[in-house]
């Protein structure tokens, strides 16, 4: 499998490799020389690891444990970052001390409980009543631990914030049990483990469930997450009219852009790949025309220098320069500017970087409004979060090079750093523009007001097409009728093939002959039928990761009929919204997305690099064809498709449910005998297990489950996640916790009596489903690449889109000349 290079516009932060075997070895040669001989010269900046400007380093030092590892540790110390933000003046008098000290401090770790879920306020009424009263009696190292609270503008207390660091959560063995709760409601999509500031853009957006939204740059995924939760509102509704389509440059991180999206387990979410400054237009189908799609909400979080992180990414204190933003500049003027072309006329759009400067701040919003000719305007916020500190934006700032030199405007700035400093970095000059502007209804948040990191938030509001846009583009021909409905992903596609930016108006002639020629390259008589591929005559380039095409299954496909008989399912089933990730053989599995994004699935197979899109409803069990379906139902899409089922329902009582989460296969003997009268008449198979709650038992479980299960002979069993099990049992008062050790002590000894003698598989049961036990997985499925990523990176907010500046420096040539048509 071949991956060719990521384009360098967008690239995310790359970590540095380790040392390589001299460094390694030279490493070792210095930890065992004695104290004496050690050397004292301090290391000079550009020789510490990952050079960068800054404050020198100090040698390496001997902590009380011992050598860290043979590396100096960082000091939080950078002259030049003090003297350049010192000199604007974005820090209010008098608090210059306490922000610097803020920023020397570890950042709290911070939580969110997912909203959409039906059970949130168990989950909340669970955290409050037991995990954080055992918080108050702990001692972490002589000191208290200081319970966690409620951040006061996130609404509904549902998200909160505590003085313990991630190192102390994941380190200390007292939060043991408080750890293994976080990182297991978040591999459930219960918990989103997520930095404070980084939770704001998204409230901003003020989505509502039909809204068609675009998250620009979306890894790690956790902004992504609460934009879901905002669609699924209601949770009787389980195909609302809106989507997420969210977007990444970097292939990989696209894959952990899906895990996070998967735990929300949404049909109205969609993973793409492309560059965000050229992200491809959309088309779909309106009642027989193909239009232009444009979004009312758009997230656009840019990558930045991330001088707002320094608090969790220490190592931006030594790498901090101010050449950072001057190369981050350009980049983010295009990528704000992509996006607002792409907003329809009254939406909204929420820029946002994790960096304090103006430069990649007001100096992009007021670029971005300057050629706007009033098109777009700032949007006044002050009323919304209430509680949350934020300082207003800037009108004046000031530019200066990595080595201190400073310039108040473009004029002053000599030929040989006209190549460094554009234009737009600096303050517009007339005073009416500017004050019409309204840069002060920006937003900053610095890190001493509550205790967070430092953010920087815009939104902006679009009044009427881009001026040079003025015509909305539109296609008024019919589509052709297809036979089947199959999308294969533009995976081989070169990136950013319609890039309009700055793109004149066309004339009407010329319009109508793009959008025919793009009507007959969906009809290329050489293509195979129904078969919607890139055009032969686009240059073939393999890009990433290969993805299977997404196969929708046509009106009269055999395989349906058994299942919609099987489960009895309501004739208002969308089976159009059905899809498979294979053209040829068997399919495995059974996804399913709403009737929105099939429309823009269908219609855009050939500018859109698709990387996972769906929810799995269906999984083949080879056995179970003789009971009258092939297809178990599975547990990520069952409150999805719950509301169609009409047969194959056990209503279980919370004793049952407890058994079902507990044991792996219990007879049928150990269940009520409400659950045995209803089982006795049922034949094997698939069942769906649902249990509600009793108001007359207000101690009791005040939220539905629906479990996936399977009916033996003489068996009940539940196909549930390992994690989303000790979720259901924590909300009913079991104890769930095991201590590290006593864990792997029983683990060892259930592998040694399964060594010891095989237990006989039951009667109608798939030997896939008879190795599903409680251990989640990561599902290598026909089609699906696994993301690769640990459970602890996934769990844990990766938020700082932080860039690898060398390669920018590489290709700074390039974004100049860019920023040179402008």
């Amino acid at each position: 499998m071949e991956v060719c290079a990521v384009p360098h516009v967008a690239r995310r932060l790359q970590l540095p490799a380790g040392p390589g075997p001299a460094a390694g070895a030279s490493a070792r040669a210095v930890l065992k020389r004695p104290a004496a001989k050690r050397p004292a010269r301090a290391l000079d900046a550009a020789e510490a690891p990952g050079g960068g400007g800054g404050a020198s380093l100090p040698s390496r030092r001997r902590s009380p444990q011992g050598w860290s590892g043979g590396y100096p540790e960082i000091v939080k110390e950078n002259a030049l970052f003090e003297r350049y933000y010192g000199e604007l003046g974005i820090v209010p008098p008098g608090e210059w001390a306490a922000f610097m000290a803020a920023l020397r401090e570890p950042l709290p770790a911070t939580l969110r409980i997912t909203g959409y879920k039906s059970h949130a306020r168990e989950l909340l009424h669970c955290l409050k009543s037991k995990y954080f009263r055992e918080l108050r009696e702990l001692r972490v190292d002589g000191q208290a631990v200081e319970v966690p609270q409620a951040l006061s503008w996130y609404p509904e207390e549902l998200a909160w914030h505590t003085n313990l660091s991630r190192k102390i959560l994941r380190k200390s063995p007292e939060l043991e049990k408080f750890h293994q709760f976080l990182v297991s409601e978040t591999e459930c999509g219960n918990i989103s483990r997520q930095e404070a500031v980084s939770m704001i853009p998204p409230l901003l957006l003020n989505v509502s469930p039909h809204h068609k939204i675009l998250d620009m740059c979306a890894a790690p995924g956790s902004k992504t997450a609460q934009l879901i939760e905002m669609l699924h509102a209601d949770m009787n509704v389980p195909f609302p009219e809106g989507f997420v389509i969210a977007n990444d440059v970097d292939n990989k991180r696209c894959y952990l852009l899906v895990h996070q999206a998967k735990r929300l387990n949404s049909p109205c979410i969609m993973v793409v790949n492309h560059d965000a400054s050229s992200i491809p237009n959309l088309q779909i189908d309106v009642d027989g025309k193909k239009e232009v799609l444009f979004y009312d909400r758009i997230l656009c979080d840019v990558p930045c220098s991330g001088d707002g992180t320094m608090r969790k990414n220490i190592d931006v204190w030594k790498k901090w320069t101010t050449q950072n933003s001057l190369q981050l500049h350009g980049l983010q003027l295009r990528i704000a500017t992509r996006g607002v072309e792409q907003l329809a006329e009254g939406g909204r759009m929420v820029y946002s970087t994790c960096s304090l400067n103006p430069i990649e701040n007001e100096a992009v919003i007021a670029a971005l409004l300057d050629k706007s000719q009033g098109a777009l305007e700032l949007a006044d916020v002050s009323s919304e979060l209430p509680g949350l500190k934020r300082m207003p934006g800037i009108t004046k700032w000031k530019v200066m090079l990595k080595d201190g030199q400073w310039f108040e405007e473009w004029k002053d700035v000599p030929p040989n750093r006209q190549t460094q400093i554009r234009p737009t970095m600096f303050p517009i000059k007339e005073e009416e523009k500017l004050k019409a502007m309204h840069l002060e209804r920006c937003l900053r948040i610095l890190p001493h007001h509550q205790n967070t990191g430092g953010f920087f938030v815009a939104v902006l509001i679009k009044k009427s097409p881009m001026p040079w846009n003025k015509r909305q583009p539109k296609i008024n021909q019919k589509l052709p009728q297809r036979t089947v409905d199959t999308v294969e992903t533009a995976a081989n596609l070169d990136e950013g093939t319609e890039n309009i930016t700055e793109e004149p108006a066309l004339e009407e002639n010329e319009e109508s002959k793009k959008m025919q020629n793009v009507q007959k390259s969906d009809t290329e008589p050489s293509k195979k039928e129904g078969v919607c591929g890139p055009p032969p005559s686009k240059k073939m380039k393999l890009f990433g990761f290969k993805e299977d095409p997404f196969v929708f299954l046509p009106e009269d496909d055999p395989l349906f009929l058994p299942i919609q008989k099987f489960y009895a399912l309501d004739p208002s089933f969308p089976k159009m919204n059905l899809l498979t990730r294979t053209q040829e053989g068997k399919k495995r599995q059974l996804y399913m997305v709403s009737k929105e994004l099939r429309n823009v699935l269908l219609n855009n197979s050939e500018r859109m690099k698709v990387i996972n899109t769906g929810i799995k409803v269906w999984s083949r069990n080879s056995d179970g064809e003789q009971f009258g379906c092939a297809f178990r139902l599975a547990q990520e899409g069952i409150y999805t498709l719950y509301p169609f089922i009409h047969a194959r329902i056990i209503n279980v009582c919370i004793e049952d449910v407890k058994i079902l989460l507990t044991q792996e296969n219990p007879f049928l003997s150990k269940f009520s005998s409400e659950t045995q009268k209803k089982v006795k008449d049922m034949a094997m198979g698939s069942i769906v297990l649902k249990y509600d709650p009793d108001p007359e038992k207000p101690d009791s479980l005040q939220c539905p489950i629906v479990l996936c299960g399977w009916q033996g002979k003489t068996s009940l069993r539940a196909f549930v996640p390992k994690n989303e099990r000790l979720h259901y049992l924590r909300m009913m008062g079991v104890e769930v916790f095991k201590a590290k050790r006593k864990e792997e002590e029983s683990e060892r000894k259930t592998e040694e009596e399964a060594e010891c003698k095989q237990v006989p598989l039951e009667e109608g049961m798939d030997v896939e489903d008879k190795n599903h036990d409680l251990v989640t997985k990561m599902e290598a499925e026909t089609g699906e690449e696994s993301s690769n990523t640990p459970v602890e990176s996934s769990a844990m907010e990766v938020e700082s889109k932080t860039v690898d500046l060398e390669e920018i420096s590489k290709n700074t040539s390039n974004h100049e000349s860019e920023e040179s048509k402008d």
